[in-house]
């Protein structure tokens, strides 16, 4: 399974830009994810980046096999995403690989300033099947 730690930088950046989206300030859309540890049942959040594709919002984990997606399986693909005081529950449904391209390449497109390190060169030009063969270490969430 694919997994990228944030690295220093990341995580200092994580943090800020988690603590502002605590207060309510959202940078370029941000939000945090809030999904219940697996183990220890206490509320847990990570900034994430939502997008919208034809009317539906998904998550990416631009690192893979992260906490959150694993908290979030495990959890029955329940969570909250916030914004401040805001909370918006939301139902999750992993995607198959094969359904992930075309979100990918949007995700890239929009989001590629900030995770395009993670992609391995890779983005929203890049062919379905160069998205295909690196789908499996990119969890994709449709919300509900």
């Amino acid at each position: 399974m694919r997994y990228v730690e944030a690295g220093r930088t990341g995580n200092v950046f994580n943090s800020f830009v988690g603590w502002l989206t605590g207060r309510g300030v959202s940078l370029w859309g941000a939000n945090l994810v809030a999904v219940r540890g697996r183990k220890s049942g206490e509320w847990r959040t990570n900034p994430v980046n939502p997008l919208t594709v034809d009317g539906e919002r998904y998550l990416v984990a631009p690192r893979g096999h992260t906490q959150w997606v694993r908290n979030l399986r495990a959890a029955g693909g329940h969570g909250e995403l916030r914004l401040g005081r805001k909370s918006t529950p939301f139902g999750a449904v992993e995607l198959a690989d094969e359904e992930k391209p075309d979100i990918l390449r949007a995700y890239l497109k929009r989001w590629k300033f900030e995770v395009g390190i993670f992609f391995d060169g890779l983005d929203h030009t890049s062919s379905d099947e160069e998205l295909l063969r690196v789908a499996e270490g990119y969890p994709v969430f449709r919300l509900s």
